[in-house]
């Protein structure tokens, strides 16, 4: 199994919608650069960051009346990448029927997406669940790994790390058996947990009650999503929901939402719930970080999967099927398996 596929024809997320105002953002994705602005009509616009006069970068540039004009002379572009105006000519014939490299943009759930390709695999990107509906409260955060995709979304999907990367704060080692069911889905595996212990834990201990019982379910979406779901008997219900974005190879570019439903306190939890967050997800971020500097030091990684790396298989699995034209992993394998944790 290799690490690192390219899928160039999915959407991914390039900034928050929030960001995108008056002046252009530079983005790369999969070490395309491109520049975003909002066009005449509001929507946002992705054009390939260089001008086709002299090749000035337009980012560098102003947006004016819908229009991105490059900073060196003034070559301005519409939201579909023509050529709409050249200042210095007298003579708007001189403006020839040419364009610079537009990719497909599109403004959801408060993020900017795009596609690296002409025509995406899916009309439409993926929506995160239950954002901004009445009960629930969320937050995003905007992490950079510096690990490839597969790495990122093995690593938000796994248990057995929790207890050692984030021991006291999200999980810490009990030696419990637990029991874990993995199913394939049509896009991408779920695995879900029995009987999981949350003994010694500062998240747990503040958001939730001991006498509730916990359902919790790991999904991957391909190619690029995880989802966390925990589910709890008195109607609180955490999701946390991680679109990963590939900035180059091993430099990947993690959008979460937190979205969770406390009832009328929800306001309040956020407030020490967001930064725990961020602190666990900072370590993640540093042992990934380490993890792959020692992996380009011996200039390749060598896995070894066993049975409780469960949800791993399966992402490089369906990413290399998307990436190969192959068809992705058979949905509707059901497998059980025991781990401790």
């Amino acid at each position: 199994m290799t690490v690192g596929a390219v899928l160039l024809d999915h959407w991914y997320i390039v900034c928050r919608a929030r960001d995108l105002k008056h002046r252009p953002i530079a983005v790369s994705l999969f070490e395309r650069h491109m520049v975003l602005f909002r066009a005449k009509n509001g929507l946002p616009a992705a054009l390939e960051d260089r001008c086709l006069h002299r090749n000035a970068k337009l980012s560098d540039g102003k947006v004016d009346k819908g229009l991105i004009a490059c900073p060196y002379h003034g070559w301005r572009y519409a939201g579909d990448g023509t050529l709409a105006e050249i200042p210095a000519a007298c003579s708007e014939h001189v403006v020839e029927k040419v364009g610079v490299k537009v990719f497909p943009c599109i403004e959801q759930d408060g993020f900017i997406w795009v596609a690296p390709t002409e025509v995406p695999a899916i009309e439409r990107p993926i929506r995160f669940p239950f954002l901004q509906e009445k009960g629930w409260t969320s937050f995003v955060m905007t992490t950079d790994f510096n690990a490839p995709v597969e790495a990122c979304l093995e690593n938000f999907l796994d248990c057995p790390h929790a207890t050692h990367v984030h021991k006291g704060w999200f999980r810490t080692p009990t030696s419990e058996k637990v029991h874990a069911v993995v199913r394939t889905l049509d896009d991408g595996a779920v695995a879900e947990y029995f009987n999981e212990p949350r003994r010694k834990s500062v998240v747990w201990r503040l958001l939730s009650k001991s006498k509730a019982s916990m359902q919790h379910t790991d999904r991957f979406i391909a190619p690029a999503t995880s989802r966390v779901d925990y589910i709890f008997s008195d109607k609180r219900h955490f999701i946390i929901t991680s679109s990963c974005t590939p900035l180059a190879a091993d430099v990947t570019r993690v959008y979460t939402v937190m979205n969770f439903k406390f009832g009328l306190f929800g306001w309040f939890i956020r407030l020490f719930f967001e930064p725990l967050s961020h602190l666990i997800i900072r370590q993640d971020v540093a042992m990934l970080n380490r993890q792959y500097a020692n992996i380009r030091r011996f200039n390749r990684a060598k896995f070894q999967y066993t049975p409780v790396d469960l949800l791993g298989p399966h992402i490089v699995h369906w990413r290399e099927a998307l990436a190969n034209n192959r068809k992705p992993p058979q949905s509707g394998i059901e497998r059980h398996v025991d781990m401790r944790l």
